[in-house]
């Protein structure tokens, strides 16, 4: 607590309540009682949020095996993953997007009995090709930040569990992925923030979050600061509780000693 009373952070403090102090008191916010406004800007946040959480558990699933894939695995695995990263890594996350919804899914309606399948109802909205991309993404990234992550594991440890007989699943799930999600648990919260801002771009394939919803409102009422203060608000505050999560967990991982 003292810590956190020092002289700047009081000041910061201080011109922070003061500017919201205007804000709310000098800005135009009666477009907040609307009960339709009210819930887009509930819905927007719940799919910004769903949308992040979903698509950091695909992408890290994916991640794993990719990095493992480039640490250890032989070439004709070591190859392919490290050409995905590159290709993920080295294009942007909005031609990603655009190549799956206006390339990929175009090509959907062509197929013959694809628009009597039981796929059909989902392939033919937006959210699915906005869930690949953003996993894909992630995958793309984390991949490679694994792949580090592997390679930085003492293999001292690794040789002991081989010499006591340890089965290589068992010493994969017990030592080595263990400890590179440890190494690397700082850049996955980071990952995860960055992916909540990445969640705009899927507004221009149709895609309903909260930043769209923003933007609706400022087209409805021509109010344009007033929705984009509480765009920031809401991302400032999701961010925090991201960042506040992952430095809890952080604390209760015992300490790495090697």
């Amino acid at each position: 607590m003292k810590a956190f009373l020092q002289p700047h952070r009081i000041v910061l403090l201080a011109i922070g309540l003061l500017l919201i102090g205007l804000a709310i008191g000098l800005m135009n916010w009666s477009w907040l009682e609307n009960p339709k406004y009210q819930v887009l800007i509930v819905q927007g946040i719940w799919r910004s949020i769903w949308l992040t959480v979903v698509t950091m558990i695909i992408g890290m699933a994916l991640a794993i095996p990719i990095g493992l894939a480039q640490a250890v695995g032989p070439w004709y695995l070591a190859i392919p993953a490290r050409a995905f990263c590159t290709v993920i890594r080295g294009t942007p996350l909005l031609m990603q997007i655009w190549l799956l919804y206006y390339g990929l899914g175009s090509l959907f309606p062509g197929i013959p009995g694809i628009r009597d399948s039981v796929l059909w109802p989902i392939l033919r909205q937006a959210w699915p090709y906005a869930v690949v991309a953003l996993s894909l993404s992630v995958a793309g990234y984390e991949g490679e930040v694994m792949r580090g992550a592997f390679k930085g594991v003492p293999h001292g440890q690794l040789e002991s569990a081989k010499s006591m007989g340890m089965p290589p699943f068992t010493m994969f799930r017990r030592i080595w992925l263990p400890q590179a999600i440890q190494r690397v648990l700082p850049t996955i919260g980071g990952e995860t923030v960055l992916q909540l801002k990445s969640t705009p771009l899927v507004s221009t394939i149709t895609v309903v979050e909260i930043y769209s919803v923003a933007g609706r409102i400022r087209q409805d009422t021509f109010i344009v600061y007033e929705p984009l203060l509480l765009l920031a608000a809401i991302y400032m505050c999701i961010t925090g509780l991201i960042v506040l999560a992952f430095r809890t967990y952080e604390r209760r991982l015992p300490t790495r000693t090697a």
